[in-house]
């Protein structure tokens, strides 16, 4: 469904100037959430990532910190 919705945006895209106002619309709303499940994705990816790297530098002065003893 997605995929067809994906394919239907794009010919709407490439067709935009002979494309109903409906069709305009319903492109629209399609990329607007698409857009903001990309956003919300990448935030949540990024705090991950951010949380990732602080767990892995806790471990990392523990272990030089043991290396040093």
């Amino acid at each position: 469904m997605k995929k067809e919705n994906a394919e239907k945006v794009l010919k709407i895209l490439k067709e935009h100037k002979e494309s109903s106002n409906k069709d305009l619309m319903s492109a629209m709303n399609f990329i607007k959430e698409d857009f903001d499940l990309t956003k919300d994705s990448l935030i949540k990816l990024t705090h991950h990532l951010d949380k990732l790297e602080s767990s892995y530098n806790l471990l990392l002065q523990e272990y030089k910190n043991r290396q040093n003893k």
